[in-house]
Order: C-alpha cells, then sequence, then structure tokens
C-alpha cells in the first residue's frame, strides 16, 4: 500500500481514508467470506474491519505494516462473530430449537464434480476452529507467511505454525474419510 496514502488517512484525510478502503475491501472481504463461510456475516465483519480502519487508523505505528494490520482486524471481527454465532447456537440447542444455523454459500454455474469438490472441502473446513480457519486462510488465501500470520494473528510463531499443522492434518483426515466413504459407497451400487 501507498505509505503516504496511508499517512494522509491517518491525519484524517477522508479522500486518502476512502482510497485505502477501496482498495482494501475487496481483500478483506474475501478473507473474512474464506473464515466466516458466509456472505452475510463476510460482509458484516468488512464492513466493521473498515469502521476500524478509520477509527484506530492514527495510533498504526508503522505505516508500512498497513496491509498485515488490516488483515487483523478482519480476523478479529470474523473470529469475534464466530464466536458469538457458536454462543447463540448453543443457546438454541439448549432450548431444542435446532434450526438452521444460517450458512449459505453462493451458488455457481459449475460442472457437477467442480460443485461436489466444493462440497466436499466446505464440509471438511467447518470442522476445524475458528482460529484453524483463520491461520488457513491467510496462509493459502491470502498468502502470507507463517511469520506474517502469526503477526496478523497476534500469535507467537510456534502457535501458528502448529494451528496450521493441526489444521491441515483435520482437513486432510476429512477428505481421506470422504473418499473411502464415497469408495465404499461406490463398491455397494
Amino acid at each position: 500500500m501507498d505509505r503516504e496514502l496511508v499517512e494522509q488517512a491517518q491525519r484524517g484525510d477522508m479522500d486518502a481514508y476512502d482510497a485505502l478502503a477501496r482498495a482494501v475491501a475487496p481483500r478483506l472481504y474475501r478473507s473474512a467470506h474464506r473464515i466466516m463461510r458466509d456472505l452475510d456475516s463476510a460482509q458484516d465483519a468488512t464492513q466493521q474491519a473498515l469502521v476500524a480502519l478509520w477509527r484506530e487508523l492514527p495510533r498504526l505505528r508503522d505505516p508500512d505494516k498497513f496491509d498485515a494490520w488490516t488483515y487483523q482486524l478482519v480476523v478479529r471481527y470474523c473470529l469475534m462473530e464466530l464466536r458469538s454465532r457458536r454462543r447463540r447456537l448453543t443457546v438454541v440447542r439448549n432450548l431444542h430449537d435446532v434450526g438452521s444455523s444460517g450458512l449459505n454459500e453462493p451458488s455457481r454455474a459449475d460442472d457437477a464434480r467442480s460443485v461436489a469438490d466444493r462440497d466436499e472441502l466446505e464440509r471438511a473446513f467447518r470442522l476445524l476452529t475458528e482460529e484453524q480457519r483463520a491461520i488457513v486462510v491467510l496462509r493459502h488465501y491470502v498468502g502470507l507467511s507463517v511469520d506474517e500470520s502469526a503477526e496478523v494473528l497476534g500469535v507467537p510463531r510456534g502457535t501458528a505454525a502448529s494451528r496450521l499443522h493441526y489444521a491441515t492434518r483435520a482437513l486432510r483426515a476429512a477428505l481421506e474419510a470422504n473418499d473411502r466413504q464415497a469408495a465404499i459407497g461406490g463398491q455397494g451400487a
């Protein structure tokens, strides 16, 4: 990101902030959507991150770390929403009123195999904890290194590496289990 633009926005320049927000919003939304797995929640988290960007930007010490900092904001709001959603679902389950979790994916015109692969990955991804989802998104979708991901998440490098390792292992196990299930089901047909 342009350091000068960040510094102008830090001084309260609305045009500079607007330019920054327009530049980062699409990538923040993509990251939020991959973590949240829900369009509306991803939009909410992105909006909250953009509001926090404006509010907290004057306190950003190093304008060169703007990009990592914006990821930190959106991940923070995603994790807050996921935790809140989990608490709400627990209350609903305790009331024996199990309903839809509101997790909807956008529909696309894909071939049947692509849709099946995406659905399989989606089911596996939902098995991960919020923290594991965040590290997988930052590492494999955003393209940050483990060190950069650790900085964004505010955790030690070893914690980030461990979360990534266990998340990858859990995804692999879920996908392999699904493949075994499909092979067993295919043999009986």
